[in-house]
């Protein structure tokens, strides 16, 4: 064989030119998810597994991967000519493969570049690597569209920029697929998300599941307060922290919990903190830490916080923004901590002083709670 991967200019040209777009993977990453979350079409379907989809869609899932790349990377990537892209000047071509570099090659690649990509979304693990699709390279046999793949010694060939690296997790795959089954039977659209954000708490939740879930083309609102989510499990304690503000990131970074990137949301369990311990959190003139397993649900007060302070040795940066914030303590408009369970419980549309069901009592403070073991 006369051929020598260290001496391939060009391979090793858009290798460089790769790393130099995306130096971490995580675009490359967001673009394979993005797909998946795509080709799924939940908000329609429900679908959130690769073996939902039928024949026609997995076969066009290459060509979804190609033009996603493409929109995502359009500095880096042109319009080939004879092939897929141009990198750097080099024509190459983009291939997919459920299984790692099992990719088809058709008769207008040989002899070309390859930019190879894997991902496998139920363990969650991504690959791309380029590799010369050289006539040495290629098994001898072909399919009925004189397609074939790479040899043993053609697979040893391939440069992998990334391999085996974390895909951003589809929460419903990695859950309890128990659990997930009574996620999903609830009967309303607001159920399901209710019970998403019950069940898998301090998990990353991304839009797109919230959409799989709620299968409504409003899907966002069940996650709001007025109504949504948000409103409704702060009756039990629960708060919902989005990606998309800096404060409510900063939350979920000094209590210790999963934080959410733009376009995710953790839910959380919170109970009252002493002042100033680690991993506590103070939201107006209260401490918040995250809930322990049997410990109580603690009634959150429905008043917006505006100015969060961090307990332990950690400090917030920058000013909270009032859209969405959490809702932990009550406002000068609440005169005490029995009026701020009665206007929770209105707001929650519960009737006024009246406990949620599981509650079992309210304390001297004001506070109702009761057991919950999730």
């Amino acid at each position: 064989m006369d051929y020598d991967v260290a001496c391939d200019g060009p391979l090793w040209q858009v290798v460089a030119a790769w790393r130099e777009a995306d130096p971490d993977g995580s675009a490359t990453a967001m673009v394979l998810r993005e797909t998946f979350d795509q080709i799924y079409d939940g908000v329609h379907t429900g679908r959130y597994r690769w073996e939902q989809l039928n024949k026609t869609e997995k076969t066009h899932f290459g060509t979804l991967i190609e033009l996603n790349l493409r929109r995502r990377f359009r500095e880096t990537i042109a319009d080939g000519d004879l092939l897929d892209f141009a990198i750097v000047g080099h024509e190459i071509d983009c291939k997919y493969s459920q299984r790692l570099a099992a990719w088809m090659i058709p008769p207008e690649a040989r002899g070309q570049l390859l930019l190879g990509l894997h991902a496998d979304d139920g363990r969650a693990i991504w690959s791309l690597g380029v590799v010369r699709a050289h006539h040495d390279l290629l098994s001898a046999g072909t399919n009925r569209d004189a397609k074939t793949t790479l040899n043993s010694a053609g697979r040893s060939t391939i440069v992998w920029v990334w391999q085996n690296e974390p895909l951003p997790a589809n929460v419903l795959l990695s859950a309890d697929q128990a659990v997930v089954a009574e996620i999903m039977s609830k009967s309303s659209g607001q159920q399901r998300v209710n019970e998403l954000f019950r069940r898998l708490v301090n998990r990353r939740i991304s839009r797109s599941t919230v959409a799989t879930v709620a299968q409504q083309a409003d899907y966002m609102k069940r996650v709001r307060d007025n109504g949504g989510a948000r409103s409704q499990l702060r009756a039990e304690g629960i708060i919902i922290l989005g990606g998309d503000y800096k404060a409510q990131v900063a939350i979920a970074e000094v209590l210790g919990a999963q934080v959410p990137r733009p376009g995710e949301f953790v839910s959380l369990r919170v109970a009252p903190a002493t002042p100033g311990a680690p991993c506590a959190a103070r939201v107006a003139e209260s401490w918040w830490r995250l809930a322990m397993r049997g410990t109580t649900w603690w009634l959150l007060p429905a008043c917006l916080a505006h100015e969060p302070e961090l307990g332990g040795a950690h400090g917030l940066a920058g000013l909270v923004s009032g859209d969405g914030l959490p809702n932990l303590q009550p406002d000068g408009a609440c005169n005490g901590r029995r009026e701020c369970v009665t206007n929770l419980a209105v707001g929650s549309g519960l009737s006024p002083g009246k406990l949620p069901l599981g509650w079992e009592s309210l304390d001297e403070g004001g506070h109702a709670h009761g057991e919950f073991g999730v």
